[in-house]
C-alpha cells in the first residue's frame, strides 16, 4: 500500500515535537499523515526495539518520561480521571496512594511498569456525561473533586472522607441529579449535613 510519510523525515523527531506523551497507532498516522497502518506499525515497532519510543500496551507508544495520567486516558476510552486519585490530590482523603483511578465502561486493575491502574465501571449515560469533567492539554480528563466525590459515593456506599472542606457544596447539589438515584441524594445530603 502507498506510504504518504516522506522516509527522509523521522518519525520519532515528529513524536517528540507533540505536546502530548502518549500515541495510539491512528494518532501517530495522523500526526505524520500515514496512510499505510501495516508500514507505519512495523516503523513504530522497530523504534520501539531500540527504545527510542516505548509500548505499555498494545497499540499505545509512548515517549520517555511520558505522563501516567495521559495514559490512563488512553488505555480504556471513553473514561475520565476520578474516584480516590482525584479526591486525594484535592485533600478530601488523606490515605496515601500511588493507584491511578478512573471510571471506564469496564472493571479492571492494570499493572503498567511501576504503576497500577484500577479502572471502575460507571453506567453508560453517567460516563459521558460531560459534567464535572475538565479536559485538560494531551487528551487528559479528569473529574472535578465535586463529581469524583459523587463517583466515589454512587460505586461505594460506605466510603469515609477525611474533609469535605474542599468541596463545593453548591457544584455537588447541581452534579447530583445526574446520577438519578435517591440513595445517593441521601447518602449526599447526610455527609454534607452532618460532616
Amino acid at each position: 500500500m502507498f506510504s504518504s510519510y516522506n522516509t527522509n523525515s523521522d518519525i520519532v523527531f515528529t513524536v517528540y515535537k507533540d505536546i502530548r506523551t502518549v500515541f495510539r497507532l491512528r494518532d501517530i498516522a495522523m500526526l505524520i499523515n500515514e496512510t499505510d497502518f501495516k508500514s507505519l506499525n512495523k516503523k513504530l515497532n522497530y523504534y520501539v526495539r531500540t527504545g527510542r519510543l516505548g509500548n505499555p500496551r498494545k497499540g499505545i507508544y509512548t515517549k520517555p518520561g511520558f505522563s501516567t495520567e495521559e495514559l490512563a486516558c488512553m488505555l480504556y476510552t471513553p473514561c475520565y480521571l476520578s474516584l480516590e486519585y482525584v479526591l486525594q490530590k484535592a485533600g478530601i482523603i488523606f490515605q496515601y496512594g500511588t493507584v491511578i483511578s478512573v471510571v471506564s465502561y469496564l472493571s479492571r486493575s492494570i499493572h503498567i511498569e511501576d504503576q497500577t491502574f484500577n479502572i471502575r465501571k460507571l453506567k453508560g449515560e453517567l460516563l459521558v456525561n460531560t459534567s464535572g469533567i475538565e479536559r485538560r492539554y494531551n487528551h487528559i480528563n479528569i473529574a472535578t473533586p465535586e463529581r469524583a466525590f459523587l463517583d466515589l459515593l454512587y460505586l461505594d456506599t460506605e466510603y469515609y472522607f477525611d474533609n469535605l472542606n474542599p468541596l463545593n457544596k453548591q457544584f455537588v447539589s447541581e452534579l447530583l441529579p445526574l446520577y438519578k438515584s435517591k440513595a445517593l441524594n441521601s447518602r449526599v445530603k447526610k455527609i454534607i449535613q452532618y460532616g
